[in-house]
């Protein structure tokens, strides 16, 4: 269910008001007794200890976990520690890598252009970012490299958001094409959103525009779209129309030296399953400091956050745009976000789940034990989750910094254990 299908009015407290708003009177995100809210204490104490366990069985360093119900905060715990090897426990105002976490905002960031009419989702990426012009297709690869044939259309703009417009990533998958991004160094820090657009120009498309979903570097080419439309580097633009409007300080594209105590370690895990921190050998993404500011600014996955910044950007998006008087969407452009996206002749992204504008949306709510239908929300390679449910009017974000092969589904038994939290509308 999207938000213009939710109930305007329901009755908290004694008085009217609309999902996600506090009561009148209440700031946004104000603490609250979870039974204010129809949410138990003691059932609450269920997501605690689950946390603590897999922080005591060394499968996790560390873990923030926030809900909010009705636009008050009722649950904020931390469980171990920020930094092992220094003995920091975890705090509430620690500062996280939360790398595709960063993909929602940057889609918001391009929506607000939107807004002021600078462009269609239909549009041809190439109207405004020209070395896309008549991009080829890798329509096979042979010993001498790929086999190029013309794209049927030009990637649009709804495809560049739905991660459907034939782009790779450079990461992760070891497909010929991500191998070739990864040559060429399109995800390197040392370099310009200017100089990303510059390489991908100059590469082929993995698949034809629009006929599949590939998770990819397109939100990168989103944040340097946002750059051409609005005049502005993407760091100041994210800075002047989302971060210091919503108040999100510790939201930037790295930590300042002054708060680098605050900021968590991140960790994999070695042969035997033990935590360690990562060596760049092993990953140089991972490695990647964050301590000094970069010229490459990058949509997909270069945010440093707080889970307390995270709810803040969270509560505007289910409040339907605005957050304490601070109107960054129209309610009817959320809605055009968390609406599925994906091609019509392959609806799902998985089963019961599809994609919207930069979010998963729930399509299904019974293929993978979801709640409601419409909550969307995504995830960052440390580990990183949110998830925004409109029908139940809940927001849940949850911190940790953890990868590798041994990362316990640490998601999936949050989202058991709060729901069952829930006592009363």
């Amino acid at each position: 269910m999207h938000l213009g299908l939710i109930p305007l009015l329901a009755l908290l407290a004694g008085c009217e008001v609309q999902p996600g708003v506090a009561a009148a009177g209440t700031p946004a995100l104000e603490r609250a007794a979870p039974e204010d809210v129809g949410m138990s204490s003691e059932r609450l104490t269920r997501l605690h200890d689950a946390m603590q366990a897999l922080v005591d069985e060394g499968r996790l360093s560390g873990i923030t976990t926030m809900v909010a119900r009705h636009g008050r905060v009722v649950d904020f715990q931390t469980f171990g520690y920020g930094d092992i090897e220094a003995g920091t426990p975890m705090e509430e105002d620690a500062i996280f890598r939360i790398y595709s976490m960063s993909k929602p905002i940057t889609g918001v960031a391009l929506m607000m252009l939107y807004e002021e009419g600078k462009f269609r989702l239909s549009d041809p990426v190439q109207r405004y970012i020209p070395e896309f012009t008549d991009l080829k297709v890798a329509a096979s690869w042979g010993p001498g490299g790929p086999v190029l044939e013309d794209a049927d259309h030009p990637m649009t703009i709804r495809e560049l958001m739905s991660h459907t417009a034939g782009l790779a990533y450079g990461i992760g998958a070891p497909g010929p094409t991500d191998s070739l991004y990864s040559a060429r160094g399109a995800l390197s820090r040392n370099q310009t959103l200017a100089d990303m657009v510059d390489k991908l120009g100059a590469m082929p498309l993995r698949h034809q525009p629009g006929s599949q979903w590939y998770y990819s570097i397109a939100v990168d080419v989103q944040g340097y779209l946002v750059e051409v439309l609005s005049g502005q580097p993407f760091d100041a633009f994210l800075q002047e129309r989302i971060f210091g409007p919503l108040r999100m300080p510790d939201t930037g594209f790295h930590v300042p030296e002054a708060e680098h105590d605050r900021f968590a370690q991140i960790y994999t895990y070695d042969a035997d399953g033990a935590l360690v921190a990562p060596t760049c050998a092993a990953d140089v993404l991972l490695c990647e400091s964050f301590h000094e500011p970069t010229t490459f600014f990058s949509g997909g996955g270069g945010l440093v956050s707080t889970t307390t910044d995270y709810m803040r950007f969270s509560q505007m998006l289910l409040n339907g745009g605005e957050l304490d008087g601070v109107r960054v969407l129209s309610p009817t452009t959320v809605a055009l976000m968390t609406r599925n996206q994906m091609p019509r002749d392959r609806p799902e992204l998985s089963p019961g789940v599809g994609f919207g504008l930069d979010f998963s949306v729930v399509l299904d709510a019974v293929g993978k034990e979801f709640v409601s239908v419409g909550e969307y929300g995504w995830g960052g390679a440390a580990g990183t989750w949110f998830w925004i449910d409109p029908v139940e009017d809940l927001i849940f974000v949850g911190m940790i910094q953890q990868t590798g092969g041994g990362r316990p589904a640490v998601g999936s038994i949050a989202r058991q254990l709060t729901y069952q939290a829930i006592t009363g509308p």
